[in-house]
């Protein structure tokens, strides 16, 4: 989740900008909200009331909100790994990932559903300051044209054959 799904859960319902915050808080910071406070300077009794759904967030408060977000994220994603696949397949991927020597590298995920999408997508990914990025093998090769990060492919055998599987058990 992004400081985008913010903006969108904001704009799609009513207290959407509270589900989406609080699932940054929570899944993608892991941060409390006493701490989230102290690091934007936003005050904590207007955050509760805002997160209590007591009262809407004014637009002062969205562009602190952000902002914040952007430099805690910036920070913590300075390093990060992105994997550029549909939806379905983004959502289960893990946060983060252990390198050999302790090293925590991000997985930041750009989901996309057509092939402009995923090489847009790689391109931004770049300018992000991906160290690499993950994608489907029918894009790899213009990727790789056109990026100067390393891009890897996903080779999908076993989920290519669990389906063919449970196509021919479908068919018989």
């Amino acid at each position: 989740m992004t400081v985008s799904d913010l903006i969108a859960g904001m704009l799609r319902e009513e207290g959407g900008f509270q589900k989406a915050f609080r699932n940054i808080l929570d899944d993608e910071l892991a941060m409390s909200l006493n701490e989230f406070c102290q690091l934007s300077g936003i005050s904590q009794s207007t955050m509760y009331k805002i997160l209590e759904e007591k009262r809407e967030p004014n637009l002062r408060t969205v562009r602190q909100v952000i902002k914040a977000l952007k430099i805690i994220m910036e920070a913590d994603d300075s390093r990060f790994i992105a994997v550029i696949a549909s939806t379905t397949v983004v959502e289960n991927l893990p946060k983060s990932i252990e390198m050999g020597d302790g090293l925590i590298v991000t997985v930041r995920e750009y989901p996309v559903s057509t092939v402009e999408d995923a090489i847009i997508a790689a391109v931004r990914a770049e300018r992000d300051g991906a160290l690499g990025v993950v994608c489907a093998p029918i894009v790899a090769p213009t990727i790789e044209k056109i990026l100067s990060i390393p891009v890897s492919r996903v080779i999908p055998t076993s989920s290519v054959m669990l389906a063919v599987d449970r196509l021919t058990d479908d068919l018989v």
